[in-house]
């Protein structure tokens, strides 16, 4: 499976309000973006590539059960995730909580 089938697989395992790159006219939604690569060298050539990125939830639900949903998403497609940070945007009034995530690129 590739990287990226992964990481929608995930997101969309707890919703379809999530996009790429772009925030949505939604009061709670994901947006994902991959930002980098970790890359595995070996013999002069790439070994295993592993491609990093970032998930944000927006949400104007305190103690949002999509927090979990996403965890357990991650974990269920393989990705090595942390959370970063938790925001209160006082501008919009989204809570705003943020992953980094890294995603094996691979056919199996």
């Amino acid at each position: 499976m590739r990287w990226y089938e992964r990481v929608i697989a995930a997101h969309t395992a707890v919703t379809d309000e999530v996009s790429h790159y772009e925030h949505m006219q939604s009061d709670r939604h994901f947006v994902w973006q991959e930002d980098g690569s970790n890359n595995l060298k070996g013999g002069n050539a790439l070994a295993e590539q592993v491609i990093t990125g970032t998930t944000d939830l927006f949400t104007k639900r305190e103690f949002d059960p999509w927090f979990d949903e996403i965890q357990q998403a991650f974990d269920a497609q393989c990705l090595a995730w942390s959370h970063s940070s938790t925001q209160y945007e006082e501008e919009t009034g989204f809570i705003h909580h943020e992953w980094e995530w890294e995603a094996l690129d691979g056919t199996d």
